[in-house]
């Protein structure tokens, strides 16, 4: 059967290779091109399709898999023919009586239909398995939280094609709450995923359970039963884990940066931008709060001091001056406490308001600073809260922002409590575990609403 349905996939490509070289020559000449120009081409494509395709894993199956993914996989290995067709092409001396508009056009069409066929295929999938058809059968071995974790999830996700119908308690003494059989006997177990012709077995277990990860292997070995191991890593994941690529070889991030490089460069990029609009728009402010400062105390405009920013990567941080010029112990950093005398009055309204923050865009535009991140502190207070306060160090693994979720939640101003770190260390370790463009754009939207009233900047 699984035969069957990649032979129809391949045909399935190939009627899109012909169909949009087709398509394309209706719309860029109104008829079919003429073959001896074009159908060389198509035919080549074709060809390097039915070769190339099964390398970018176009024909495993999807199940469980990201559709966009395997929209980009597509787009990717389409591409690849259509380089190696133009290069054969050209070193035939074919190339130049080929309409370039009619190859751009062919290239996307085909590109298009292959993706929506495939998503189309995966809809319908979709609704036959709501309907209770073309499930795959799992038994889940595990203990524990994780292993009812993992059998919500495959019940939530019945569009992926996966049904549980065993579980096996690893750890009889606790109890896993199931309306599906749950089994303590191994050999009982085992008998029932042969006799149900169960398909996948998956061991949602801890690293500690080795024993019973070999025996459950071993078990399967001579069975046409696919064994895949989830393991529980909770205990040793500072964040949620993933898995990287590491020289070929899969490994899980135990504790590592939770964003991506992918991740790190749209959010360098939307940084940089956003950072330009915002002095466009608040030039204005930055000139009269520059004025303000400046007649409100003697001493220079901007504060500069030093900052550890991603990597621990020491920068030069600036804000409008909000104190007056004043003389500090050598390595001890006073924070402004409430009805501090060093504080101007220009500059209380400037801390109220966020406004001594805006020059750091300009650190932003740098490279040095994002726009949202865990806030940075002066050097000397990294030096003491890095020792005290329990995964303080990884808030160096992005770069520090302008707002963070910590100061959105409330926790601005003086840390002159231990535990107020703690707490704006937990927020921050949360915005790195739990990041996404979409709780950016929340954070920004409520520094502007929550920023310009908060109660703890003094």
């Amino acid at each position: 059967m699984r035969d069957f349905q990649g032979l129809l996939a391949r045909l399935f490509d190939v009627a899109m290779v012909v169909g949009g070289a087709t398509v394309a020559s209706r719309i860029r000449f109104e008829n079919i091109a003429e073959p001896a120009y074009y159908i060389p081409f198509v035919a080549f494509a074709a060809a390097f399709s039915l070769v190339l395709f099964p390398g970018f894993g176009l024909y495993e199956s999807w199940r469980g898999r990201s559709k966009v993914v395997l929209a980009s996989r597509v787009s990717l290995a389409w591409l690849v023919v259509q380089a190696c067709v133009l290069v054969l092409m050209f070193s035939l001396h074919r190339i130049d009586a080929v309409s370039r508009l009619w190859f751009a056009y062919w290239t996307a069409m085909s590109g298009a239909l292959m993706i929506v066929g495939r998503l189309v295929m995966h809809a319908l999938l979709a609704r036959m398995r709501h309907a209770g058809m073309n499930f795959q059968q799992v038994a889940v071995v595990g203990c524990g939280r994780h292993c009812e974790t993992i059998m919500r999830r495959i019940q939530r996700a019945s569009h992926s094609g996966f049904r549980t119908i065993a579980v096996f308690n690893a750890s009889p003494e606790v109890p896993i709450t199931s309306r599906i059989a749950v089994f303590d006997d191994f050999n009982e177990f085992v008998r029932h995923v042969r006799e149900q012709q169960v398909q996948e077995v998956w061991l949602a277990l801890p690293l500690s359970q080795d024993r019973t990860i070999l025996r459950f292997v071993n078990e399967f070995r001579d069975d046409l039963v696919n064994v895949r191991f989830i393991p529980d890593v909770r205990d040793l994941a500072l964040f949620e884990s993933g898995v990287s690529d590491l020289l070929g070889v899969a490994a899980i991030n135990l504790v590592a940066s939770p964003l991506s490089q992918r991740a790190l460069l749209q959010k360098d990029i939307f940084d940089r931008l956003f950072a330009l609009a915002a002095i466009i728009a608040v030039a204005p402010i930055l000139i009269s709060v520059a004025i303000a400062v400046k007649l409100s105390s003697p001493g220079p405009i901007l504060f500069r001091q030093r900052r550890k920013g991603a990597d621990g990567r020491e920068f030069t941080i600036y804000k409008f001056r909000s104190m007056r010029l004043h003389t500090e112990e050598a390595g001890v950093v006073k924070q402004a406490t409430r009805n501090d005398p060093r504080v101007t009055r220009v500059g209380a309204f400037l801390r109220r308001t966020s406004l001594d923050e805006l020059p750091q865009f300009f650190n932003v535009l740098r490279g040095e600073m994002s726009v949202v991140g865990p806030r940075p502190h002066a050097i000397a207070h990294d030096d003491l809260y890095q020792k005290v306060v329990q995964g303080y160090i990884h808030r160096y693994r992005i770069k520090p922002g302008i707002t963070g979720w910590a100061q959105v939640n409330g926790f601005r101003g003086e840390t002159d409590r231990i535990e107020k770190m703690e707490a704006r260390v937990a927020h921050d370790l949360y915005y790195l575990g739990n990041w996404s463009f979409a709780l950016d754009m929340r954070i920004i939207a409520a520094t502007v609403f929550k920023g310009l009233r908060s109660a703890n900047a003094y």
